[in-house]
């Protein structure tokens, strides 16, 4: 528990250190991923052949691999990151209790956050960006099967760190399974635990410990295509939600087809959908307009692919599509394909999902995207933060009020003076 503390001795001064210093260090932990370059690939390729050799699927593969494309984009997003205000301090609510006597609520770093994630280098950066920006250490343990990749990308992070008022401490990377269990256990340290990975696995996190739990699992998206639908748009917006990335948590993996337009829209999709390789399952209603598809059998309904690999389902009706949803999504990100305006608001109302979009990608379920900078990882729980979870997500607040000696029993009774509770922001 030692080096816990540790996390937890540097993240109160990393907390209270300035927006100009957490820039800076950010900027350096930018150049010092330039500069080592080389080093990372060289681990980041022992992880590529041990994971090879142990035939891990292609969709882990693919997240595994840290390219310069990569870097690039995690180097953009702590620009990004950079240029947003700065999340510690912000006035939430303002009230006057009465003259003199003011009552605010103000934003905090939670303290430290327990990270287990997947086989995803680049998500380590991200989450470190975060983390650091928003003023809150960091206990990190990625997938196995990038574990060189990850033990010197924390080790780059701590050496851009170490001169900076607040150290190198605030973050701490761990390796082993047993390591874990310590940090499920670790409530005296850790203020929020975010693990990403299966719905079994986030449910025994939340089984196994007295933390707070940011749930974030399966990433079963769907995308209804609605009999209003213009067809070229729709295949484009299609292919993009299956192709883009396939291994995405946010590709979606079941396609809701209205059955009016089934004989005119599937053979469409389906031609696009073999230029890129894609696997379809269907069911009954679809198989009859389909010429490369298998039959769906019980339970691909759940199946989250992560691959060039999906299901079209025929429905009745906008209504079928989101009792289909929200019967068998994960609440992550479903989208409607429509030029109906009753239809598009009937699903954004009924659809429970962290993200509902209409007319376009699932792909945009994404914290870069939405303008966050990044995100530690799209949060399918209702309580404190939901979809991507970016710097407001790391933060809590604080009731602080300020009087003039005021007591309580000025205020009660019969004769006790009256609150005029005077709103100011």
């Amino acid at each position: 528990m030692t080096l816990f503390g540790e996390v937890r001795r540097a993240s109160s001064l990393l907390a209270v250190s300035s927006l100009s210093e957490r820039r800076a260090a950010l900027a350096s932990i930018s150049r010092l991923l330039d500069e080592e370059k080389a080093l990372i690939k060289e681990e980041n390729d022992k992880d590529l052949e041990n994971a090879e050799k142990e035939g891990i699927s292609s969709s882990i593969l693919h997240r595994l691999v840290f390219s310069d494309e990569k870097l690039r984009s995690v180097k953009k997003g702590y620009q990004d990151l950079c240029g947003l205000n700065d999340p510690i301090g912000k006035i939430r609510e303002k009230r006057e209790l009465d003259p003199e006597f003011v009552l605010e609520k103000k934003t905090f770093p939670i303290g430290v956050i327990g990270m287990i994630f997947e086989a995803r280098p680049d998500a380590l950066l991200q989450i470190a960006g975060l983390s650091l920006l928003s003023g809150n250490g960091l206990i990190l343990k990625g997938g196995k099967e990038a574990s060189n990749t990850n033990k010197i990308l924390v080790d780059i992070i701590k050496r851009a760190t170490s001169s900076f008022s607040f150290g190198s401490s605030w973050i701490l990377g761990i390796e082993s399974r047993e390591d874990v269990q310590v940090l499920l256990k670790a409530e005296k340290y850790v203020d929020l635990l975010i693990p990403r990975g299966s719905n079994k696995f986030v449910r025994y996190c939340m089984d196994n410990t007295r933390i707070p739990v940011m749930g974030h699992s399966d990433g079963i998206c769907h995308t209804f295509v609605d009999k209003s639908a213009v067809f070229d748009k729709a295949v484009k917006v299609c292919v993009d939600a299956k192709v883009q990335y396939s291994a995405a948590c946010n590709a979606t993996e079941t396609f809701l087809v209205h059955k009016e337009i089934l004989p005119s829209f599937l053979p469409l999709l389906e031609k696009a959908f073999v230029e890129n390789n894609v696997k379809i399952h269907a069911d009954a209603q679809s198989m009859k307009y389909l010429e490369t598809a298998i039959p769906m059998v019980s339970g691909d309904e759940k199946n989250e692919y992560l691959d060039k690999e999906c299901n079209i389902i025929a429905v009745e009706d906008v209504k079928e599509a989101v009792e289909h949803i929200n019967a068998y999504g994960s609440h992550h990100t479903d989208a409607i394909l429509t030029e109906s305006k009753e239809n598009a608001s009937y699903f954004v109302s009924f659809v429970d999902s962290a993200d509902v979009f209409v007319n376009c990608s699932t792909r945009f379920a994404d914290g870069y995207r939405f303008g966050l900078g990044a995100e530690v990882g799209i949060s399918t729980s209702k309580l404190h933060a939901r979809g991507p979870v970016g710097l407001d997500g790391l933060m809590t607040t604080k009731w602080i009020l300020k009087g003039q000696g005021e007591t309580v029993g000025e205020y009660s009774g019969a004769d006790g003076k009256e609150f005029h509770h005077r709103e100011l922001i």
